[in-house]
């Protein structure tokens, strides 16, 4: 009997759904629309496949939105409702302008605190070597708005054209508050304008709001602790608040999705049911990857995996194959290279942490890079595909 050798490895899908609604049974859109797909297509689910689901339509489901005046209620009480110190937010019309608006709703004034030359994620206010010609420190000198127009003038966003700086100022008086920016990367120069702060940062969050706590600030808040419970019936995210919500209308945001758990592990079981396949599951957000023109790194979102299967934990436990061609076995060629990389393969270490054949493989945890590769096929506009299939990701050169 003559097998045929596979010639494809990992294949990711987009698969189409239709448009999810609160209070729809997501588990069961996602596992008819992926088996109907397979159907369609003409390709059948293998054990170890990867059924990965975009964190919208979680949120969606759940219907897990809340309000401007939700915000800026829960603000108001948590932060004082005078001068409020919003420091280190990214520069977004999605992600973070709808979000200030309700801030700014809660507070009398606000002293809005700029990282720059870029924010956490990748978006610039002014370029490396704009600071380089201006003779500017980032990491010592502060600096008034004056000073920054002075030095800068505008600087629109490279794709969207967008003043960040104008435009959340603008934001601020338009909701009712007074406004005044700075720009500056040591979080404690807020408490020079007041005593109470909201961190906006988001990987940042937990040394920005411990050096403050250090320094004496009086009130230190983080987005994560601005709607981790309800405000008069209100959505929220107990773990994570505001942070990884998204504009949905005008007055309204979607809150990153709440315990997920029991949906990944749901879709689990029923593909089980169907196929008799065991088929890994997450819920992810933003991935990880930077745009090498407009300097971008996605990961605007908490985490990566919001929940996934036990299958997913842990990292890659690689050989690199050009390591191994070019050294272990580089005086041989054709089968005899390929039959030697299989046998090197099929033998290799359950861990393989500090063997030089693993060097060159990506260090990262398999539900970050699933993620990546999840969030880059399903894309971010019109293409309907809020959930992603991946086959073969588990697999090696001798499957």
């Amino acid at each position: 009997m003559i097998t045929m050798e596979r010639k494809v490895g990992t294949v990711a899908r987009g698969i189409r759904c239709p448009i999810i609604r609160q209070g729809d049974d997501l588990a069961a859109i996602v596992v008819n629309s992926v088996l109907e797909a397979a159907e369609q297509e003409g390709f059948s689910l293998r054990d170890r496949d990867v059924v990965s689901v975009t964190e919208s339509v979680v949120a969606r489901s759940q219907g897990n939105y809340a309000t401007v005046d939700a915000i800026a209620k829960d603000v108001k009480e948590k932060l004082g409702g005078g001068t409020i110190g919003v420091i280190f937010p990214i520069l977004s019309r999605n992600r973070f302008a709808i979000c200030l608006r309700g801030i700014a709703k809660g507070a009398e004034k606000v002293v809005l605190m700029l990282s720059y030359p870029s924010d956490e994620v990748g978006n610039e206010l002014v370029s490396l070597d704009q600071l380089d010609e201006a003779g500017v420190d980032p990491y010592r000198d502060v600096l008034t708005l004056e000073k920054y127009r002075e030095l800068f003038g505008e600087n629109r966003h490279p794709f969207t054209g967008v003043d960040y700086v104008d435009y959340y100022s603008q934001l601020i008086r338009e909701s009712g508050a007074e406004v005044e920016v700075i720009f500056a990367n040591d979080p404690r120069t807020i408490l020079r304008y007041t005593g109470n702060v909201l961190a906006c940062d988001i990987h940042t969050r937990a040394r920005t709001k411990r050096l403050l706590k250090a320094a004496g600030a009086q009130v230190v808040c983080g987005l994560d602790d601005i709607l981790n419970a309800p405000v008069d019936g209100s959505g929220c995210n107990e773990k994570y608040g505001l942070l990884g919500s998204n504009k949905s209308t005008e007055d309204t945001v979607k809150l990153f999705p709440r315990a997920c758990q029991g949906l990944v592990e749901d879709i689990q079981r029923k593909l089980k049911e169907r196929t008799g396949k065991t088929v890994e599951v997450m819920v992810y957000g933003d991935g990880a990857f930077k745009d090498p023109v407009g300097k971008i790194w996605e990961l605007a979102d908490p985490c990566v995996s919001v929940a996934h299967t036990a299958g997913l934990e842990g990292t890659p436990n690689e050989v690199k194959l050009k390591y191994l061609a070019d050294n272990d076995f580089k005086n041989l060629s054709g089968d005899a290279l390929k039959e030697a990389i299989s046998g090197r393969i099929k033998e290799k270490k359950s861990n393989l942490v500090g063997d030089m054949a693993s060097q060159g493989t990506t260090p990262r945890r398999l539900t970050d890079l699933i993620g990546s590769l999840s969030d880059l096929t399903s894309g971010s506009g019109d293409k309907g595909t809020p959930v992603i299939l991946i086959q073969g990701y588990f697999d090696n050169y001798t499957n």
